[in-house]
């Protein structure tokens, strides 16, 4: 849908904001979009999210969570937001990579990540928040906080323990960064459809598969036929934005702003904690005949290094990519999170 229509869509849409007579008493009735469908377990745990808004604020502000595709689609409720369509959304960053090329490097930073705290603290204290709002804010957004559900797990029929072994590999992966990084470690990378991954893996057509969290690939039966799973993952952990209609939220008090931001920084803690439970169970009750590999810090480095390269490449893209790749590395080097070239 081009911007055109979105903001001609916006003359019927209805971005509550109700002042009351209390004395600075304002009451902010928010929609936001997830980007995932109302069955996904990502979905179902944010809405406890619009709970923890409503009572951090004593009700000033509500927020109606609507799943994917009820108003616009996924790819575009950057445009939705900043006309008035939807006040905010809930969403991987990497779906507005056309738009800004950085905003896919900082969305997933392919090896980049060993838990989910690393990319928060990244975010909180090593420049990424500020580097997000002076890219988002021109495009009437602003970014209010960052969430995920954790690092991917990687399934495959045969052992992985580093990156020699990832050399010749056939491995369901998605075009972009993660295909590109796979494909410099010497694997052989196929983009298939995810619901293609059971069947290629029993049929032989791939041997492993870049796909979702542990809990999640146990439930589809994965394991069943994949018995050699990465678990912590190694590779792939997607930056999930909360942002907001940045004219809404420059009319919002500060008391208000606040209790946003720290709405989301309890989500995401929230979220991390729900989530590796459940793989941490499924771990757990995995069958005796399933090993699962965990990287040692030095095979994660080596896919780092490896992954540099492509990061460097990917900031060729548009002086913001090239800024993104400059404070991200300047950080996991500060943190001793990358080798050495």
């Amino acid at each position: 849908m081009k911007f055109a229509k979105i903001r001609a869509l916006a003359l019927g849409a209805a971005s509550i904001l109700a002042v009351t007579s209390g004395a600075f008493a304002q009451e902010y009735a928010l929609r936001f979009q997830h980007s995932d469908p109302a069955g996904n377990p990502n979905y179902g745990l944010a809405q406890e999210w619009t709970k923890m808004v409503a009572e951090k604020t004593g009700g000033r502000v509500t927020v109606e969570l609507m799943p994917v595709e009820t108003i616009v689609a996924h790819s575009e409720t950057q445009d939705a937001v900043a006309a008035g369509i939807i006040d905010g959304h809930f969403t991987d960053t990497s779906y507005f990579a056309g738009k800004e090329p950085a905003l896919g490097l900082i969305a997933n930073p392919v090896g980049a990540w060993s838990s989910p705290q690393q990319m928060l603290d990244f975010i909180y204290n090593g420049g990424g928040k500020e580097l997000m709002n002076e890219i988002l804010e021109p495009y009437g957004l602003h970014f209010i906080g960052p969430t995920t559900p954790g690092l991917e797990a990687f399934v495959s029929k045969v052992p992985l323990d580093g990156v020699a072994d990832l050399k010749g590999l056939k491995l369901r992966a998605p075009e972009g960064m993660v295909q590109k990084v796979f494909a410099a470690a010497g694997a052989a990378p196929v983009n298939l459809p995810g619901s293609e991954v059971f069947t290629s893996l029993d049929k032989g057509v791939i041997d492993a598969a870049d796909y979702n969290i542990f809990a999640t690939n146990a439930s589809q039966g994965l394991h069943d036929i994949a018995k050699h799973p990465v678990y912590p993952g190694f590779h792939s952990m997607p930056l999930i934005e909360v942002s907001i209609n940045k004219a809404t939220w420059d009319s919002m008090p500060d008391d208000i702003k606040t209790a946003m931001e720290e709405s989301v920084k309890e989500y995401a803690q929230y979220q991390i904690k729900m989530l590796d439970e459940r793989d941490q169970q499924a771990v757990a009750e995995a069958a005796s005949d399933v090993v699962i590999h965990d990287w040692s810090a030095e095979e994660r480095a080596k896919f780092r290094s490896i992954a540099k390269q492509q990061w460097a490449e990917a900031a060729k893209a548009s002086p913001y990519s090239q800024k993104v790749y400059d404070i991200l590395t300047a950080y996991l080097e500060s943190k001793g999170l990358m080798s050495n070239d």
